[in-house]
């Protein structure tokens, strides 16, 4: 680059001698191509006035093309347009098109949109014609401002004035304008009556289809594309996978391949997101391939990079995305926030804390969506003292306000605590107007602790706030049937008819044994194994009933016989994906399943059946986590049932007290009384069952002396006074003393063996 300064010396210095008539318009040429020069390697201010000054010195202080050039390389550099460019426009006498158009454009990035139309009427009065690159600055700006009255204005002005109808710029122009204002069926007329187009008018026209969500006429356009670029390509690839369409997307970008199309950062993006959508790990290693062929692996690009991480995390393979994120020399605060949210969503709290404390050490301040990620992990842990320290400090020591999403995080984590009332009372405290999703959290943990009271309350904003969602009609719905008051589940369902609303059909989808999609709905009997699936799912049912399963009735909402629970809950979507797995992969290889709703209990107990059973590891993804079963037990520790799980042990006389620290289902506490039976070193067992919303009777809490438990209360009369009967009865158990200071004696026991 040639520095200003040197040249302008130059230029200072330079003796300028007679120059003939017939060369002066050649020197004239070769001064103005210099001073032009100069003007596109200027940085600051102070380099654009003494620019300026050579051309007053030189006598070229009436150039309408200098001073053009001019005033756009001042609102590049983002310098206000009073007074020092309006200034210069002002002392030339007779400014043309471009002049005024440059003053225009430039009144028009820094707004009120109002400067710029005055300056196009005052450059009307004048009697100086327009030229398209009016037009398009004018337009610009009214996509800007999102006006689109003053766009129709500005369009009747092209056909008023006349001679513009085939430009190709301004027609582009007016069609993004249009798409952005969000009046498509202008924008396509626009399209339709356009003599000549470019690759730019289809793909402005593709993009408005795609913010509409309209990818079906989307798609008819690109086909009808002459030429078909890489923008083009990347536009259908990325606005599938913004639609969440993540197979389509893929489908464009293997189209995209074939074609021998080149890929760029921005398409590897589009193409990335699409298969963290779609959970599958083929596509996955596919398109990473891809991105490294292309040069843009994960090691030097920290975007593809951070890419990556995520979309291997939401695959269920959070080990492969540690592998990429270690890899990466260098990284950014989205590097380490999209591996700490990747932790937490499978539920490493503990390893999601660690890195958080790995990027604080390094220059790399976090963000709002850092602490997103470390408050989801400590929810997901059920580690709720953790959380509040954290969300109490997140502002104090790292300068991070906490949004309406941070409150979300904190009400779900307090409400699959059990801390309800707590969570209720920092809704309403929230210096913020919450938002669905924090009324959302609260909802889903009064599913789990089955608290319609609570319920109605968050239900009542949900309705207000986002009037058509039905899931949260529906979640309402199961929390009235799990509390079995089924005259408010039959009035929810009645409004939710009068609403027209339908819910959305549960579907789950497995890969197959060379990485295909089989995907299944709920009652699906269409798929040609069909016959097959049912008869792997039936065997594996009858031993899981030998080891103990009953189905858990409680996870069909409906006032229906027990029959046809047991016979609803043989056909939900992800356990018939399982038996697919099962039947299609080879033994030892993991099945990994995508759920497109939340799984339930009875499938949660099933699948940690499957995984013990059949000896193979079982990846589940739903709407809330993934769930990693293996050896009979799950990574979430959600339902606890076949799974391993804690208990406290209350000593008191010759009493014990189990109380599961999370929601258990019924097989649980029969199974661990069987095997109670089953030792006989115990001379009575009592089983004491909750309210509904999840608190002991007074009755419970006096003859155990114990703080209300979030579960029922399993009561226990022992031989002995030793605990040595219980350890061995659990198996496996890992013991931790009570601190000193704690007021009842107590042993925390983590079963295996159940």
């Amino acid at each position: 680059m040639v520095a200003p300064s040197h040249t302008l010396c130059a230029l200072t210095t330079r003796s300028i001698s007679f120059i003939p008539i017939s060369q002066h318009t050649t020197h004239k040429q070769l001064l103005e191509s210099q001073l032009i020069s100069l003007l596109n390697h200027c940085t600051n201010l102070n380099h654009i006035k003494r620019v300026h000054a050579q051309i007053i010195r030189h006598g070229l202080h009436q150039s309408s093309f200098l001073l053009a050039k001019l005033i756009r390389t001042l609102t590049k550099l983002n310098a206000p347009m009073d007074p020092y460019p309006r200034l210069a426009f002002q002392q030339v006498k007779q400014p043309n098109p471009f002049l005024w158009t440059s003053l225009i454009r430039g009144y028009s990035f820094q707004r009120p949109l109002n400067e710029s139309i005055l300056l196009y009427n005052s450059m009307r009065r004048v009697g100086t014609g327009p030229v398209s690159f009016t037009f398009t600055a004018l337009l610009k700006a009214c996509a800007a401002a999102l006006d689109a009255d003053l766009g129709r204005q500005i369009h009747g002005q092209t056909i008023t004035i006349g001679g513009f109808a085939s430009d190709l710029y301004v027609g582009n122009t007016m069609i993004d304008m249009y798409v952005k204002c969000g009046f498509l069926d202008c924008g396509r007329k626009v399209f339709d009556e356009m003599p000549d187009r470019d690759v730019i008018s289809w793909t402005s026209l593709i993009v408005g289809y795609a913010r509409r969500g309209d990818m079906d006429s989307a798609g008819r356009l690109f086909e009808e594309l002459p030429l078909k670029d890489m923008v083009a390509w990347t536009a259908m690839v990325t606005s599938f996978a913004q639609n969440a369409r993540p197979r389509e997307a893929l489908c464009f970008f293997d189209r995209m391949q074939d074609a021998g199309i080149e890929t760029d950062e921005v398409t590897l993006v589009g193409v990335i997101s699409a298969c963290a959508q779609l959970g599958a790990t083929k596509y996955a290693n596919w398109v990473r391939h891809v991105a490294e062929k292309s040069g843009y692996g994960s090691t030097n690009n920290v975007v593809i990079g951070s890419a990556l991480v995520d979309m291997y995390s939401k695959c269920g393979s959070v080990d492969e995305a540690f592998k990429v994120f270690d890899n990466m020399r260098e990284r950014t605060v989205f590097s380490y926030s999209s591996m700490i949210v990747g932790f937490a969503m499978h539920g490493r709290a503990n390893a999601a804390v660690q890195l958080f404390h790995e990027m604080v050490k390094t220059d790399i301040r976090p963000n709002g969506v850092t602490f997103i990620g470390v408050l989801t992990a400590f929810s997901h842990a059920g580690m709720v003292e953790h959380g509040r320290h954290w969300f109490a400090t997140m502002e104090k020591s790292y300068g991070v306000t906490p949004t309406a999403d941070h409150y979300a995080c904190m009400v779900d984590l307090l409400g699959r605590g059990g801390c309800l009332e707590e969570a209720l009372e920092l809704v309403r405290t929230m210096p913020m107007d919450p938002h669905g999703g924090v009324w959302g959290a609260l909802l889903g943990a009064c599913r789990i602790h089955v608290n319609p009271d609570i319920a109605e309350i968050a239900a009542v904003h949900l309705f207000e706030l986002e009037p058509n969602g039905i899931g949260n009609y529906i979640l309402l719905s199961n929390i009235y049937a799990s509390a079995r008051r089924w005259d408010d589940v039959a009035r929810v369902r009645k409004l939710m008819r009068e609403k027209g609303l339908k819910k959305d059909p549960g579907s789950s989808w497995v890969e197959g044994k060379k990485g295909e999609i089989h995907e299944f709905f709920a009652g699906d009997v269409t798929h040609v194994k069909s016959r097959e699936i049912r008869q792997v799912l039936e065997d594996l049912v009858n031993k899981l009933q030998l080891h103990g399963y009953k189905p858990n009735l409680s996870c069909v909402p409906y006032d229906v016989s027990d029959e046809d629970k047991k016979r609803i809950l043989m056909t939900h979507s992800e356990k018939l994906a399982l038996a697919f797995g099962l039947l299609s992969t080879s033994a030892g290889c993991t099945i990994r399943i995508v759920k497109n709703l939340r799984i339930c209990e009875d499938c949660h107990s099933v699948m940690c059946g499957a995984s013990q059973i059949a000896g193979r590891e079982i990846v589940i993804r739903d709407n809330m986590r993934f769930h990693h079963f293996s050896d009979g037990n799950c990574s979430c520790a959600v339902y606890n049932s076949w799974c391993k799980f804690l208990l406290r042990i209350y000593g008191m006389s010759n009493h014990i007290a189990i109380l599961p620290l999370r929601d258990v289902t019924g097989q649980s506490y029969f199974e661990l009384i069987d095997q109670i039976k089953e030792s006989g070193k115990f001379e009575r067992y009592e089983v004491r069952g909750g309210r509904r919303d999840g608190r002991t009777s007074q009755e419970s809490d006096a003859l155990l002396n114990l703080p209300p438990p979030s579960a029922n209360v399993l009561s226990l009369a022992r031989k002995g006074p030793s605990l040595e009967d219980l350890v061995a009865l659990s198996g496996e158990a890992e013991v931790q003393r009570p601190s000193q200071e704690s007021p009842i004696p107590s042993i925390l026991l983590q079963f295996s063996g159940l």
